[in-house]
């Protein structure tokens, strides 16, 4: 039992590598989401448009389920983004790093940011390529700001990691 103790002490994470990991997953995913919505809400217009269901309960309903739908992943998006960041600070206290490899923490950062930017631009271009995309990206407010301000974020993050895992070296000597 001890093996395995000694084994899972020396594989923790909390680093550089999972910031991109998440970046890469919280744009795939806000790409999958706006795709999603603006399908729906083509069945929406379509619903609407048709004479077939003029002045049955299928609009209402369509509607309601897709404001729903919106509201309830704006929302789990933050949810999402608070808790990855959290799970990743609690992963980062478990790394024990010495001091002395701050400059290249700093080096992997600024290539951390630059990537989130570019991570940025793609969601960006893609809700700001169509139309009916921008209007869904509007309508997501949570994600939109998170993924604009994604390079800012990550900074920060970084930053609050760092601290965090170079900090408790120092607490560990004593």
């Amino acid at each position: 039992m001890e093996m395995f103790g000694k084994h899972l002490r020396r594989n923790k994470k909390g680093s550089l590598i999972d910031i991109v990991f998440i970046g890469i997953a919280i744009t795939f995913f806000a790409m999958v989401v706006l795709v999603g919505l603006t399908v729906t809400n083509k069945v929406e217009e379509a619903v609407d448009s048709n004479p077939l269901f003029a002045g049955s309960e299928a609009a209402t309903q369509v509607e309601s389920v897709r404001v729903k739908y919106t509201n309830s992943i704006d929302n789990t998006f933050l949810f999402l983004m608070i808790g990855v960041a959290l799970g990743t600070l609690a992963l980062a206290a478990l790394v024990r790093i010495h001091p002395i490899f701050i400059p290249f923490y700093f080096i992997g950062l600024t290539i951390v940011i630059f990537l989130s930017g570019i991570f940025s631009n793609i969601y960006q271009g893609m809700a700001s390529g169509h139309a009916d995309v921008t209007a869904v990206a509007s309508q997501l407010t949570f994600m939109n700001t998170i993924l604009v301000a994604l390079p800012i974020i990550v900074g920060v993050f970084g930053i609050i990691l760092m601290v965090v895992m170079y900090k408790l070296w120092s607490l560990a000597q004593q």
